[in-house]
């Protein structure tokens, strides 16, 4: 799933989540990937091999969010000017 530079990604909404049966705690920015991800899987009876495209592209996405957070994180330590305790 390539974005042009600029373009935001896709957002799955709350109904397709719903309708995907995702847990609660996998509704998150990711999600437009994870629905896919799990229908290949189920369809394929979970052979791990059969859904690399979409386990990568899921991921991957995982990744990306997980260091906004940290980045994010560090800007608040800066800003509130303490160190980090670890």
């Amino acid at each position: 799933m390539a974005l042009e530079s600029g373009e935001t990604p896709r957002r799955a909404t709350r109904e397709e989540m719903r309708d995907a049966k995702l847990p609660i705690q996998y509704r998150d920015s990711c999600a437009h990937l994870l629905i896919p991800l799990n229908r290949c899987r189920f369809e394929t009876y979970y052979m791990p091999w059969k859904c690399e495209d979409e386990r990568h592209s899921y991921e991957k996405c995982q990744y990306v969010e997980f260091k906004k957070r940290v980045a994010k994180m560090n800007e608040l330590r800066e800003a509130k000017g303490g160190a980090r305790s670890n």
